[in-house]
């Protein structure tokens, strides 16, 4: 808007400033956009500014009623745009409310944490019941030197578990290296490091050819129990299984030996447990193989056996929890579906 030179203010042209700056705020939408307005109609570059400027020039007769007219003018610029930013502030707040509406009567998103897988807490709490009896918890290598797997313990070099067909060889194949077939490799190892009297527990997974199936896995957990030391027999074997069996399966589980053969222990047996709250009822499970070390692993493992007895045991830690759970089908343990662990509780122990 261009202001005239004259000596005077024109009352005309003063309401054609205000006019063009309340209809500038009247159309401003947005907080944005009353900022611009009040820019471009009351800043000192504005037309309101620049008439109220030529007050200076005006003769001192003129000058009250000019400065009149111009805070007149003023005000009511001042006034609009304070009403407008009220009304804005409303508006605003009114769509960021019902944008922000929450649903009280819609059903809450629930993020649930993640459940700790029931193998591991079968494996912490066999741990726990051997630790308590003062037990060490020991770990072996997975990929496994034939030796340690084989050898050591008593298995001949044409004995069936060495073929191709049970066993995951490593090549090269010089390198004599196996994925363990059992955590049985874990007592030489122990008895070499550590030498006897020994009491061990050696938790770890293991690898065979199986086939998965709803009760076998090519992959799984076994842990393996080891106590060397002077005067052990059967009945101390009988002992520690029967105590484990009660402390997982209530007072009223029992175990029973049936004879068998392992090239590792002699005498060998088969052990079933009594489980009384079975699913379907109480009934005799399978549950592992256990014995005497045999006298050839004590003389791998630089131990006199005329001098220190022993005797190990091996159980799977997925058929612990099959059975105790009454689950009939093991893939269930190993495909990930969280649902499968949240049966077990949300936070696990």
């Amino acid at each position: 808007m261009t202001v005239s030179n004259a000596t005077a203010l024109d009352e005309a042209t003063v309401e054609s400033a205000v006019a063009d700056a309340l209809a500038a705020i009247d159309a401003a939408a947005t907080g944005a956009e009353l900022k611009a307005a009040r820019i471009a109609h009351t800043g000192e570059s504005s037309p309101l500014a620049r008439l109220n400027a030529r007050i200076r020039e005006l003769a001192p007769a003129d000058k009250p009623a000019a400065g009149k007219l111009m805070g007149a003018a003023r005000g009511r610029v001042t006034a609009a745009l304070a009403a407008r930013e009220t009304e804005l502030e409303r508006t605003e707040q009114a769509a960021r409310l019902e944008a922000e509406r929450v649903d009280v009567t819609a059903a809450a998103v629930r993020r649930l944490p993640g459940a700790r897988h029931p193998l591991t807490l079968v494996r912490e709490q066999v741990e726990d019941v051997f630790v308590a009896m003062g037990w060490e918890i020991v770990e072996g290598p997975e990929l496994e030197h034939e030796w340690f797997n084989f050898d050591a313990l008593n298995i001949d070099p044409d004995h069936p578990a060495r073929s191709p067909q049970d066993t995951l060889f490593v090549e090269p194949e010089g390198a004599h290296l196996v994925l363990r077939t059992q955590t049985s490799p874990v007592q030489v190892r122990s008895l070499l490091e550590r030498g006897a009297p020994l009491y061990v527990l050696g938790p770890g997974r293991v690898y065979r050819t199986d086939e998965i199936d709803a009760t076998h896995l090519p992959v799984f957990n076994q842990f393996e129990g080891l106590a060397v030391d002077r005067g052990l027999t059967m009945a101390n074997l009988r002992g520690t299984l029967e105590h484990l069996a009660r402390l997982l399966f209530g007072d009223a589980a029992r175990i029973r030996l049936r004879p068998n053969f392992f090239p590792f222990t002699e005498p060998s047996a088969e052990m079933d447990v009594w489980h009384p709250t079975a699913k379907g009822g109480a009934r005799w499970i399978e549950w592992g193989g256990c014995g005497m070390v045999h006298p050839n692993v004590l003389r791998a493992a630089g131990v006199d056996p005329d001098e220190f007895q022993g005797f190990a045991f091996g159980l799977g830690i997925e058929r612990t929890l099959q059975f105790a759970e009454g689950l009939t089908d093991m893939r269930d343990m190993i495909e990930g579906d969280v649902r499968f662990a949240r049966q077990w509780g949300l936070t696990g122990r």
